[in-house]
């Protein structure tokens, strides 16, 4: 456990430059004492650490100093070849690059380790974008992640929902990919960030000066807050149904894993027939409309009324339809 803590010591500095106790034992969840002791330890092994006096004080390595990666173990190598997505490097302009740092990562390791990320590559593929669906297109993402690196303001036209494109000069604090789409966090005119999907956007040049990056920000952070948001506005109404029994996997393939599990956990004792009747978070009506349909006559809708009048109508427009067509 200490020889981790220390191997992970020794990284924080290497990789950050300067770093005071507080702050190695806040990464690393010991007490300052503990980080005191530890930096003692490195010393001791021939380790050039050396601290720097005053209230901007702290440890840093000696100037050109480096480890080599033989401190890492054969499932640590591995995870670092399973992270690596070499689809969407190349649309980030960088897919040479990563091929050659993954080659060069190789050749640094240990045999043992060597072996396992190999094996790890060979048998393992992340595919992001989901079924019958492919990545956006992005033509200016080149633009936007070089914006994002450099803190260069990006002009661009970017389209809305709705009949109107329109200008902005966004300043660009980091890029998500989510489900095999690129999304841009960036704030505009000084306000709070916000979200902007790249492949619509139309339009989009590196406009000349650079921005302050806020230090606060972290864009990690920023980002499960804006999905926990996202979910919340998504829905905005409930609906009561029936569901019947043995249509537990399509119902959650249908209105998503998530808001099926927690509404069937939800769900009262089954009827005589095996039915039970669930609380389920909907869009709207019309979106609630179109999905419950898709399971047929396995589920009924109790409530809202003016759902249950939908369906009501939609069932007897097609069998007027389909019993039309026998005659």
């Amino acid at each position: 456990m200490r020889a981790s803590r220390l191997l992970s010591l020794l990284l924080l500095l290497q990789t950050r430059g300067h770093m005071t106790a507080t702050e190695l034992s806040e990464e690393l969840e010991v007490s300052v004492r503990t980080v005191y002791r530890d930096v003692e330890a490195l010393s001791s092994a021939g380790v050039p650490v050396y601290a720097d006096r005053g209230p901007a004080g702290g440890y840093r390595l000696l100037d050109g100093y480096r480890t080599r990666l033989n401190g890492l173990t054969a499932e640590e190598a591995s995870s670092l070849f399973l992270a690596g997505l070499p689809g969407p490097a190349a649309e980030l302009g960088l897919g040479e690059v990563a091929a050659n740092a993954e080659l060069k990562l190789l050749a640094a390791l240990p045999p043992e380790p060597r072996f396992h990320a190999s094996r790890m590559r060979e048998r393992f593929h992340l595919d992001v974008p989901g079924w019958y669906r492919g990545a956006d297109e992005t033509p200016f993402l080149g633009e936007v992640s070089e914006a994002v690196w450099d803190q260069r303001p990006l002009r661009m036209t970017y389209r809305r929902w709705g009949p109107r494109d329109v200008e902005r000069l966004a300043h660009p604090y980091g890029l998500v990919l989510k489900g095999g789409s690129w999304y841009m966090v960036a704030a505009v005119g000084g306000g709070e960030p916000r979200t902007y999907r790249v492949s619509r956007i139309i339009a989009a040049e590196i406009a000349e000066g650079r921005f302050e990056r806020p230090g606060d920000f972290e864009l990690a952070a920023y980002w499960e807050r804006y999905a926990d948001d996202f979910r919340a506005r998504m829905y905005t109404a409930e609906a009561l149904v029936r569901v019947a029994p043995g249509i537990e996997s399509m119902f959650r393939y249908t209105v998503g894993a998530d808001v099926a599990d927690a509404a069937l956990a939800e769900a009262g004792p089954p009827d005589d027939r095996g039915w039970v009747v669930v609380r389920l978070p909907i869009e709207s009506v019309r979106h609630a409309h179109w999905l419950l349909l898709r399971l047929g006559a396995d589920v009924e809708i109790l409530e809202p009324a003016e759902l249950r009048a939908q369906m009501a109508a939609t069932v007897a427009a097609l069998g007027g339809l389909y019993g039309a067509h026998r005659d």
